[in-house]
């Protein structure tokens, strides 16, 4: 796999858009790995990864997207 920006070898995949990335052009972007309820607690919680690899290219959109076409 080639980085998306310049075409050298890639190192790493983009968590959120799977684009490749070589060292130079890779950042770094929280992602949420999970959301869950637990017993004690009524809030909804997250499992946050800080420092997944972003290609510096997608936008991931900071709310969710309504899809009723899928219902």
């Amino acid at each position: 796999m080639d980085c998306w920006v310049c075409e050298r070898t890639a190192l790493a995949a983009c968590r959120f858009c799977g684009r490749g990335t070589c060292r130079e052009h890779a950042r770094n972007h929280p992602f949420v790995l999970e959301l869950y309820r637990g017993d004690s607690h009524k809030v909804l919680r997250a499992l946050i990864v800080e420092d997944a690899i972003h290609c510096g290219q997608c936008r991931p959109r900071g709310e969710p997207v309504e899809m009723p076409e899928l219902e």
